[in-house]
């Protein structure tokens, strides 16, 4: 069972969420999206064991459980796992096994284990053929550690994209690698349940892609990947293998594909719709620290600028990310973002406001200062809410700059004039290059 549907608690926001296009929109998507990762264990599950793929939205509004059954897994943003705890302790009561696991989890076990006859810590496949064994001997051991064993994509099963309802969602996930050589210390993804990079084998991913295909024939597909073609000779193998498969995709990644001409053609010929790329802030002030390995962030600023237009100019929309509240940032941040994305010419823009998530090192640091407001608040974990105490500013002027800003980003007049702009760059690009050609024969 996955927890889906992550709210804003900021009552403001959840309004202008009803009322402006733009506004929460990724993060809507990303809640909308099914849980790759229990799909994946469900691949892993024996065939005789009857399975089941759920979404819960709302426990609230759940009057009776959903089904009957003898064991459950259940899947949780930190944002939601208070709802997941409800869930679990529901099922429980009825005499069901629950199995807890993810990010959360494994950031605060002790806290999970109250609410689970069993929790997953770190990745779940090198773990869960255990537990399956375990259940089917209804001798379930309360802790399934994996964190010093990570899983090697090369085994990865197939997941059970046939338990999903296709009509529910607008696209589907696969994942292409797992992890990210940089340390960003607000980063809560896959490096936090294991650390290290590593990459799944190109015919796994098509297959991937195909059996996705076969129940949903011009699928739209995310890669659930932390930052895709880090490995770019294996990020080129795989455009060149997805060429032919007729999909739409998007995709993370960091600024430094604009470098590569040859990998932005790859892309766009295989079917890439947009990236996304955390640029975070447009400053110095903003940037420097975030990355804690090399500061590589800090270092990419001056390129911004070419760089988003380098790949727009391949026909790939950037969905541009920006994080408001960074330590060394004060209300002139606001500005400092609507400028920058008015001039850059982005495609799409994505706001969030920093978010101490638990097990990174941005929680543990402002735990050690005294900076943060709640420290087991985890619905404030939204990337919407403030759950910390700015540096440069106040909790409310943090609060109130944002609402204004996303006013302003995700206003028609704005989306339409980024939406025009982008077309015209497309334009000025197709009679370049037939005046080129032009020119050439």
């Amino acid at each position: 069972m996955a927890m889906s549907g992550v709210r804003a608690h900021n009552e403001e926001l959840t309004r202008l969420g009803l009322t402006l296009p733009g506004f929460v929109e990724r993060n809507k998507t990303i809640a909308s999206l099914p849980s790759l990762g229990l799909l994946t264990l469900a691949g892993m599950t024996d065939r005789d064991v009857d399975l089941e793929y759920r979404e819960v939205e709302d426990i609230t509004k759940c009057e009776e459980l959903p089904g009957d059954y003898d064991a459950v897994a259940i899947s949780s943003y930190s944002a939601q796992i208070g709802e997941a705890y409800q869930l679990a302790d529901r099922f429980r009561a009825e005499g069901v096994l629950v199995i807890l696991g993810g990010p959360h989890v494994t950031a605060v076990p002790e806290e999970a284990l109250a609410h689970a006859d069993a929790i997953v810590l770190g990745e779940g496949e090198p773990v869960w053929p255990d537990v399956v064994r375990d259940l089917k001997r209804r001798q379930l051991r309360s802790i399934y550690d994996s964190r010093q064993t990570p899983f090697n994509l090369g085994g990865a099963p197939m997941p059970r994209f046939e338990l999903l309802d296709p009509e529910r969602y607008n696209r589907l996930t696969v994942q292409t690698q797992r992890g990210c050589p940089f340390d960003c210390e607000f980063c809560a993804a896959s490096i936090r349940l294991s650390p290290g990079y590593r990459v799944k084998p190109v015919d796994k991913v098509i297959a991937e892609i195909r059996r996705i295909k076969e129940i949903w024939p011009k699928p739209f597909v995310e890669f659930a990947d932390d930052n895709s073609f880090v490995n770019r000779k294996h990020a080129k193998r795989l455009l060149r293998a997805m060429a032919g498969e007729g999909v739409r995709w998007f995709t993370e990644s960091d600024i430094s594909i604009a470098r590569d001409s040859e990998l932005l053609a790859l892309m766009r010929d295989s079917g890439c719709a947009q990236v996304l790329i955390g640029l975070e802030s447009p400053t110095t002030e903003g940037l420097h620290g975030i990355e804690q390995k090399s500061d590589w962030k800090a270092k990419q600023l001056d390129t911004y600028m070419a760089a988003i237009d380098r790949i727009q100019g391949h026909g790939i929309s950037v969905n541009g990310c920006f994080v408001l509240g960074l330590d060394g940032t004060g209300t002139e941040s606001f500005d400092q973002v609507r400028d920058f994305v008015r001039a850059s010419g982005l495609y799409e823009v994505q706001i969030t406001i920093q978010t101490a998530f638990p097990g990174t090192p941005l929680y543990e640091r402002l735990q050690r200062e005294g900076r943060l407001l709640d420290a087991t608040a985890w619905e404030l974990c939204t990337l919407f809410d403030v759950n910390f105490q700015p540096n440069r500013m106040s909790v409310g002027e943090l609060e109130r700059n944002f609402v204004s800003l996303a006013r302003d980003l995700y206003s028609d007049t704005a989306t339409t004039a980024r939406q025009r702009a982008y077309k015209r760059t497309l334009r000025g690009r197709r009679k370049d290059k037939q005046a080129y050609l032009g020119g050439a024969s």
